[in-house]
């Protein structure tokens, strides 16, 4: 689940903030809107209401003067230049009407308003933008009144306000809304990144345990999952249960296999012993070399096979006793010193018994035949990986002919019993469950060789695995020379 479009993760997270964002900007433009048209009412209903209050308070005295009985409450008229005004204009009835202020708000001071050139009908109102002190855009509303009692009297009522009344309001309710608005995306965006990782978090666990699976950690899946993935768990349980079984039987059918062919070998090499003669030779050599071939490719099947099989685990240091003691009875009349040197307790083996003792029996197998006095064994774990150092004080080998000892059927001396398949044997199995072999200088003058395998935990050592290691490990038993 890392990056790019394949990331389920990624796609998530980006739909998610698609529709956060698409929502929370709608939603943003619809308040402002509202806002916007309910400030714009508001504006002009107070317009409307002090165009009211004027024309309420509108009165002619007997020479025929206009004056404000009632004074217009809101304080900003009286203010200079407050953005508030109000301004009352005389018409003459002639042929080009004429038009004077003779009566205005205290907020205009020395200013006049400047009106369209136009004439309402009486009682009807007209709303402009003008230009207002300063050059300040204004909104203004008129209305025509020919008092009933008066009508040679016609008088022009008209109210302005600057429109940064309105305008900044609704700029301040703007900002505010923008940081309403982006305090709450960023709250959505943080609450959709930590569901989408809580949401996840179990398909990460699987895949650690996936690798654990991969690496031998672990036989099968554990744990319980949501519902939506615990299907996907029992079914790849149920595969790996059904991948052992078939592993299991493929084992069982080569060692049945390997066994029916060597019957009739070991007939066919009793034969062949009991006669003379070029045939009888040329019988006897073919019957060795298929011998070793069947051991040779039963030992890689089963090593190929328990390699696929995940969580086995063997203590090094026990197969490595039984294998020394082996050793003991199997060369006592050479009297050789077989010791071993660091070796922890607790190293553990990632791999099946039967295959640890098979490299270990092949490696001091080989050191012993080649050995003048002593063999020493040591071990060590390094990050994930078991070193197992082999070392004899035997005559070595050239630098030039390691390569050669680890491939089949090599030897390093023909006069030395054997089939020259014990290294390769253990590079072979070594390779299968991901070490190596190498071939080097010992220190006590001969060849040491060490083997690399992948290293388990001893806590995860199971009590079916223990019983099965110390049957294996019971059996002490050597590869055939």
């Amino acid at each position: 689940m890392n990056g790019g479009r394949s990331s389920l993760r990624l796609r998530l997270l980006l739909g998610t903030l698609v529709w956060i964002l698409g929502s929370i900007g709608l939603t943003g433009w619809l308040l402002n809107s509202l806002f916007s048209q309910h400030l714009t009412r508001q504006f002009h209903a107070e317009l409307q209401t002090h165009l009211n209050q004027l024309a309420a308070g509108l009165e002619f005295d007997e020479a025929g003067r206009a004056v404000i009985a009632n004074p217009l409450s809101d304080p900003r008229l009286v203010r200079p230049y407050s953005g508030l005004y109000w301004q009352v204009d005389r018409i003459s009835d002639t042929a080009r009407p004429s038009e004077v202020a003779v009566l205005r708000s205290r907020s205009l001071w020395d200013q006049e308003l400047a009106v369209p050139d136009d004439r309402p009908a009486d009682g009807d109102r007209h709303e402009h933008r003008v230009a207002g002190p300063d050059g300040k855009p204004l909104l203004l509303i008129e209305q025509v009144l020919r008092p009933a009692g008066r009508p040679d009297q016609t008088a022009r009522l008209i109210v302005a306000a600057d429109e940064e009344l309105l305008a900044g309001p609704l700029l301040r309710f703007r900002g505010m809304l923008l940081t309403a608005l982006g305090l709450l995306a960023a709250g959505l965006v943080g609450a959709a990144i930590v569901q989408v990782r809580s949401g996840l978090r179990p398909l990460n666990r699987l895949r650690d345990e996936l690798a654990q699976l991969r690496d031998g950690s672990r036989a099968s899946l554990g744990g319980r999952y949501p519902s939506e993935v615990q299907p996907v768990v029992d079914e790849l349980n149920a595969v790996l249960a059904r991948n052992a079984e078939f592993v299991e039987r493929a084992r069982s059918q080569a060692g049945n296999l390997a066994h029916a062919v060597k019957t009739p070998l070991s007939v066919m090499a009793n034969a062949a012993a009991a006669e003379s003669g070029p045939l009888a030779e040329l019988v006897g050599t073919q019957v060795v070399l298929a011998r070793q071939q069947i051991d040779h490719h039963l030992a890689r099947a089963r090593a190929a096979a328990a390699a696929q099989l995940s969580g086995q685990r063997c203590r090094l240091r026990p197969a490595l006793d039984g294998l020394l003691r082996v050793m003991q009875r199997l060369h006592a009349d050479r009297h050789l010193q077989i010791a071993v040197g660091s070796c922890p307790e607790p190293l553990v083996f990632r791999g099946e018994a039967q295959d640890l003792q098979e490299m270990l029996g092949n490696l001091l197998d080989n050191a012993g035949k080649w050995a003048t006095r002593r063999i020493e064994v040591s071990a060590a774990a390094t990050d994930n990986e078991l070193r197992i150092d082999v070392d004899d004080d035997g005559p070595g080998i050239a630098a030039g002919q390691r390569a050669e000892l680890l491939q089949r059927g090599v030897r390093g001396d023909e006069q030395v019993p054997g089939s020259g398949l014990g290294l390769a044997i253990v590079d072979d199995l070594a390779r299968l469950y991901g070490g190596r072999l190498e071939l080097l200088d010992a220190p006590l003058g001969g060849l040491r060789v060490r083997l690399w395998l992948p290293a388990g935990r001893e806590t995860d050592i199971s009590e079916g695995e223990e019983a099965t290691c110390n049957n294996v490990i019971g059996g002490n038993t050597l590869p055939a020379p």
